[in-house]
């Protein structure tokens, strides 16, 4: 049995951008402002508010390491439709499953999915959110354009982080990110649907590997 591995990707997600974006971050932040800008749309605001709170819980020292933990979990949960990304990650295979399966996938995947959203956020604590723009894919969801910043190292290139804002059950909520290009959703779509065709579609199995993986990041 072939095991997929999502950390492939959060190492490709952390590649410098091009040069473009030195380039944006130059004309931003001449004035050395180094505050979110101004969000120009509801979506552009639910992420500058949210994110930077968000990067702001991992940097909090007077909270324990449980505490942060706890936090920023409750955190990931109000910002993120969890329950929409795990049905979008089985594909065809949600289909033909039964509940009981379809229950014990989903718990099991908002646990892995909030260890593994924990550790991508953590590379950037510290770093500021800035809001570069958005587009919009339907009257109800959009994607807003930001970059990282790391006030530490001014020199360094700054960091595309995208996120795709939906308008879920009358509430604004992140329903995939993307580093650099790389859509987080779609490459657990195709990790996970990959495995399990070369396992009989078997989510009991799918489910399982995602608790083991789960428990490497505690």
């Amino acid at each position: 049995m072939r095991d997929f591995s999502i950390g492939q990707f959060l190492i490709a997600a952390t590649r410098p951008l091009r040069m473009f974006f030195v380039v944006l971050v130059v004309a931003s932040g001449l004035a050395g402002v180094s505050a979110p800008a101004v969000a120009a749309s509801p979506a552009e605001q639910f992420i500058s508010d949210n994110v930077q709170r968000g990067l702001t819980i991992l940097t909090n020292t007077a909270l324990s390491k449980d505490q942060r933990r706890t936090q920023f979990q409750g955190f990931l949960l109000g910002l993120t439709d969890i329950k929409a990304i795990s049905e979008y990650t089985l594909g065809q295979y949600r289909r033909g499953a039964t509940p009981a399966q379809l229950s014990a996938y989903d718990d099991a995947f908002k646990d892995y999915a909030l260890a593994v959203y924990q550790s991508y956020f953590n590379k950037f604590s510290g770093q500021t959110l800035n809001v570069t723009g958005s587009y919009p894919l339907a009257s109800d969801e959009s994607v807003v354009k930001t970059v990282m910043i790391d006030p530490k190292k001014t020199s360094a290139n700054p960091l595309q982080v995208d996120f795709r804002v939906a308008n879920v059950g009358g509430r604004m909520a992140v329903v995939d990110f993307s580093v650099s290009g790389v859509w987080l959703r779609e490459t657990e779509k195709s990790d996970f649907t990959s495995f399990l065709g070369q396992n009989g579609g078997d989510i009991g199995v799918l489910t399982a590997s995602l608790k083991k993986k789960t428990a490497l990041y505690k």
